[in-house]
């Protein structure tokens, strides 16, 4: 016998309610509890007076008919689900209660197993849909863990990723804390593998091209000079700091505007703008770069911004290098705020008189150092999924999404990047250094450095990461999986400040896997 309490109250709406005495019986057998009435007004009437979690709504009732009864009732409470049951089978009226947010539509005659289906598609779903989710993942999580017992190649750790990232956007959909939980512990053990992974084979992909995934050096090489040898008028979309989880939760929006290729690229290490986003715009390692502009690099200055003055010199040369005979007059965009976002929108036409238009957006960047510093960002992102969440709801309302809705009208092609991703930062390690020394809590460089192994990399001789010595004995080290650098001096007072942030710089998966999405309108 179903509990009193978990009984579920319906409103039966119908001036022939006495014939459908029937229905009514069946329902209250089987865990709902039915109110009839015979009239929309006396429907209106007691939505007004008590809660009801559903409404059966006859579209033809003496006086007050169906449709007017049910905008009344989504005035009153919009969001009560209503279902409509009518003799009419008129399309136009089916439309103009879809237009009203019916909630589901039936046509008479009805049979008392087609209204519990109706009433149970609409109450239960949530819940059955979460526990079926709550079987798919245990099984889904087997064969990841499978996944990572085997994975031998960036490709393997590629696809395990993406698995965990479409897990990460659907366990957002029905919280389950349980689910939760065996997900994050499932992420920290296959990060702690990849990093392994990414520590045994780093310094063979920078030094041999032919086997390494494509790194941020290899972006526009591989995604964007062939659009534009092809003569396209290409949108070059760099957004700091996009997740592929992230990409995930909005690249829905994007699919109904444009036909998506999807692929992946990997950061270079450190994971963080000076490096990777320097590399893709470049073509090539820090190591090269600091020899293009040694003065921004001599010194170990923590100012990312002042690592990234020359991003549109760095394209137009490396584009010279790979076809000289392009000869492209380009445009560069760096967007940092709404103003300089909104003036992008107004003239992202102008722009396409350009073979090649690049953008970079700020905001994701901002964002996660902002969280660190800002209460009320902690409030509102205070863990992954909000951190998501957050995300969509910014691209929803974005610049970015504005223009991309425009160009979806042209024949541009967009290729959409970012330059890393970022981690929550959830253990200290402590990091031994000289006063020189950087302050990044991901990764560090500068002279005697001494880290724990177990929890980042040492890197000794920078030049096999393509990294730049800064003076006479430079080293770097990179932490690996969630954690972050405190120095041994006011340990715990440090610990406490950035646990629980997200930083960027280090060896994760979500730091590294990065998307690129070729995008055409349809």
């Amino acid at each position: 016998m179903t509990k009193e309490i978990d009984r579920k109250q319906v409103l039966w709406a119908d001036d022939e309610i006495d014939l459908l005495r029937p229905h009514a019986i069946f329902l209250n057998e089987r865990g709902y509890e039915v109110t009839p009435v015979t009239n929309g007004d006396d429907a209106i009437s007691l939505i007004q007076k008590q809660g009801f979690d559903i409404v059966l709504l006859d579209e033809m009732m003496a006086g007050r008919d169906g449709l007017s009864t049910l905008s009344e009732i989504k005035n009153i409470n919009p969001d009560i689900p209503v279902i409509m049951i009518t003799k009419n089978e008129e399309e136009r009226l089916m439309e103009e209660a879809l237009g009203q947010r019916i909630d589901d539509y039936l046509t008479k005659p009805v049979n008392p197993s087609q209204i519990l289906s109706a009433c149970k598609k609409l109450l239960d779903a949530r819940q059955i849909l979460k526990d079926r989710m709550g079987l798919d993942y245990v099984a889904a999580s087997n064969r990841m863990r499978e996944m990572m017992a085997t994975a031998n190649s960036f490709g393997d750790w590629t696809d395990l990723h993406v698995k965990l990232s479409e897990w990460d956007n659907e366990l957002d959909r029905y919280f389950d804390a349980g689910l939760r939980k065996m997900h994050e512990d499932l992420r920290k053990v296959c990060n702690q593998e990849f990093a392994n992974f990414v520590e045994a084979n780093y310094g063979r992909w920078v030094q041999d091209e032919e086997d390494s995934p494509t790194l941020s050096v290899d972006v526009v090489s591989e995604y964007v000079l062939p659009a534009v040898q092809k003569g396209e008028q290409v949108f070059f979309v760099v957004v700091d700091c996009l997740r592929l989880d992230h990409w995930l939760a909005i690249s829905p929006l994007l699919s109904e505007l444009f036909q998506v290729d999807q692929q992946y690229h990997y950061s270079i290490l450190p994971t963080a703008t000076p490096y990777s986003r320097n590399a893709i715009f470049s073509g090539l390692f820090p190591l090269d770069i600091a020899q293009l502009y040694p003065e921004e690099w001599q010194t170990a200055r923590d100012d990312e911004n002042s690592k990234n003055r020359h991003e549109h010199q760095l394209l137009d040369r490396q584009l010279d290098e790979m076809d000289p005979t392009l000869k492209l007059e380009t445009r560069y965009v760096k967007v940092l705020d709404i103003a300089e976002g909104n003036n992008l929108v107004k003239k992202v036409h102008t722009y396409r008189s350009f073979p090649l238009m690049s953008v970079v957006f700020n905001f994701l960047d901002i964002l996660t150092h902002g969280r660190s510093e800002s209460d009320i960002l902690k409030e509102m992102a205070p863990n992954e999924s909000a951190y998501r969440s957050l995300t969509r709801s910014w691209f929803s309302h974005s610049s970015l999404f504005e223009m991309l809705r425009k160009l979806a009208e042209t024949d541009t092609t967009i290729v959409l990047t970012t330059d890393h991703g970022c981690v929550l930062s959830g253990r200290a390690t402590v990091a031994h250094g000289n006063r020189d020394t950087s302050t990044n809590l991901r990764y560090k460089y500068g002279k005697n450095l001494r880290c724990d192994s177990r929890h980042a990399v040492h890197v000794k001789d920078p030049e096999v990461y393509g990294l730049p010595s800064i003076g006479l004995g430079t080293n770097y080290i990179i932490t690996k999986e969630d954690h972050y650098f405190v120095y041994p001096t006011k340990f715990n007072e440090y610990q406490r400040l950035y646990a629980n942030s997200f930083q960027h710089g280090g060896i994760s998966m979500e730091e590294m896997i990065l998307p690129v999405a070729i995008l055409k309108g349809r």
